[in-house]
């Protein structure tokens, strides 16, 4: 390595939340981070109409005008915000490297991960027209606004059976369409739909299309066994069928659980790596939260911090 090549503090993969919270808290310390936002500046929220569930906003925020008010902050603190995806990294040294997609190479004493994770989608045309306009794949982020009213959730696994069993306390029916003629969520999770008078399954069945022009008003369905269609009248159809956390570039070189989220050390986001730590949705697979990803993003800027303090670097 170069000894002129400028060796940052830190630097920050990812943009959502969590990214953004590590830089407020990581360029407040002193150790002017960058950071880089990838293809989703701002992360899942950008594709979110009303967070009503984030403390601080009582009248709600669109959740791209809240990415851009985080980002205004983590600026105003000295934080360098670059619109790059990073394609490799080399974490085997004390420095460590990043590559951008421009073929920069970045090198770095702290790494903060926060790339978040990419809920999986059935790929419907319908689906993609009317996203936020009925179409979720939060049901805590947004059930409420289906109080009172008939949804789909779509999904056969733990993350369906939760988001069904959520919805049933606030909605008068739930519609639960498993593509099987059984359930891959856990016996007790099975045992909680079953136990719901207001949820209904739907075995062995797929959505042929999501229907409604400006706002969804029920799906049709098709029975995977005796091709015979339907339609359920709903206002809600909530797509269940898993995330998959975007941390393919880590592949082989932080731990990570059979799903790809990273693996952090208890009570901390200190990765395997001395030097990285993961935060957000990319090491989170059960809450998924705006908060959240902030709370971790917050813990992996004070433990970058702490570790750069005992080195004598800051």
């Amino acid at each position: 390595m170069s000894e002129e090549k400028k060796i940052h503090e830190n630097v920050i993969i990812g943009s959502g939340p969590a990214g953004y919270t590590a830089a407020i808290y990581a360029a407040r310390a002193g150790m002017n981070p960058i950071l880089f936002t990838g293809s989703e500046p701002g992360g899942q929220l950008m594709i979110t109409t009303d967070v009503e569930n984030y403390p601080g906003y009582p009248d709600g925020i669109m959740g791209p005008q809240m990415m851009e008010e985080f980002r205004k902050q983590a600026e105003r603190f000295g934080t360098e915000v670059r619109y790059e995806m990073i394609t490799d990294v080399d974490f085997n040294d004390e420095v460590k490297k990043i590559r951008t997609e421009a073929g920069e190479e970045i090198h770095a004493h702290t790494v903060v991960i926060a790339t978040g994770a990419s809920a999986k989608w059935l790929g419907l045309p319908s689906e993609e027209k009317l996203m936020n306009k009925g179409v979720s794949a939060c049901a805590v982020c947004d059930g409420f606004f289906f109080k009172g009213q008939d949804v789909i959730v779509v999904g056969g696994g733990d993350t369906a059976a939760e988001e069904a069993t959520y919805l049933a306390k606030l909605c008068t029916k739930v519609h639960l369409l498993v593509r099987r003629d059984e359930m891959r969520a856990s016996k007790i999770m099975q045992e909680r739909v079953i136990k719901q008078d207001n949820i209904i399954v739907h075995w062995n069945t797929s959505t042929e299309e999501i229907l409604g022009e400006d706002s969804v008003i029920g799906a049709k369905v098709v029975n995977n066994k005796t091709g015979e269609t339907s339609t359920i009248d709903a206002t809600g159809f909530f797509v269940a069928i898993g995330h998959k956390p975007n941390t393919s570039i880590f592949k082989g070189i932080l731990h990570m659980d059979d799903l790809g989220y990273l693996i952090t050390k208890p009570d901390s986001t200190k990765t395997n790596i001395e030097g990285v730590f993961a935060s957000g949705d990319a090491q989170d697979r059960i809450y998924r939260q705006a908060v959240t990803a902030a709370g971790t993003g917050c813990m992996a800027a004070l433990e970058a911090e702490r570790l750069l303090a005992e080195k004598g670097i800051i």
